[in-house]
């Protein structure tokens, strides 16, 4: 198991690298037309990098054994077991519905890296964060996004992420975080590692 984490942050990495060697040519390509000094696309050509480099060290760790609960104000034992329950199109629910009143701040589960802030048709507005040994967490369904939150954000479980709400195929459901957790074999029921804030 250990060697196979290490194969996988080791192929992350190397990912990483890709990626983060294709965004900074795509930086300095796009920014020749002078709109931006050597000054500004080398500061934000190291930030990236540092910002690429910092994940990739984050997926070579051990996993988090326990996530905080994302929601304010909700504790584990509130939360009815969803996992695998059928939904739409023949498809089975891959994490976990945690139900709060519409506008609950939603935080980080874990310390990690923003990897994506955006929207999508299933999960309305989402957040994906980055976390130890590679697990993605997904957050679906916000209301909004906290202000300011960007991909590549270092986050902790202080983060604010956004709020409960209902966007995607939610609208017609009471307000909740739709909270997914993906590791490199697949979808983990999240209620496994839940535990209440303090």
């Amino acid at each position: 198991m250990k060697n196979l984490r290490q194969i996988t942050g080791a192929l992350f990495f190397g990912a990483v690298l890709f990626v983060a060697l294709w965004a900074i040519l795509t930086a300095v390509r796009n920014d020749f037309s002078g709109a931006r000094s050597a000054v500004e696309i080398s500061e934000t050509i190291s930030e990236s990098a540092s910002s690429y480099s910092k994940m990739a060290l984050l997926s070579m760790k051990e996993p988090d054994a326990r996530l905080a609960m994302p929601v304010k104000g909700i504790r584990t034992k509130q939360i009815a077991d969803t996992w695998g329950a059928a939904r739409s199109n023949g498809r089975a629910h891959s994490g976990q519905d945690i139900f709060a009143k519409r506008g609950t701040p939603v935080f980080s589960a874990t310390e990690g890296y923003v990897l994506r802030v955006g929207e999508s048709d299933l999960g309305g507005k989402v957040v994906f964060v980055l976390g130890a040994g590679g697990r993605r967490y997904y957050y679906a369904h916000l209301d909004d996004f906290a202000p300011e939150l960007k991909a590549g954000d270092f986050v902790t479980t202080d983060t604010l992420l956004g709020y409960v709400g209902t966007t995607g195929n939610a609208k017609n459901t009471p307000p909740h975080l739709h909270f997914g957790v993906y590791g490199t074999s697949g979808a983990l029921n999240p209620l496994t590692l839940l535990a209440d804030r303090t």
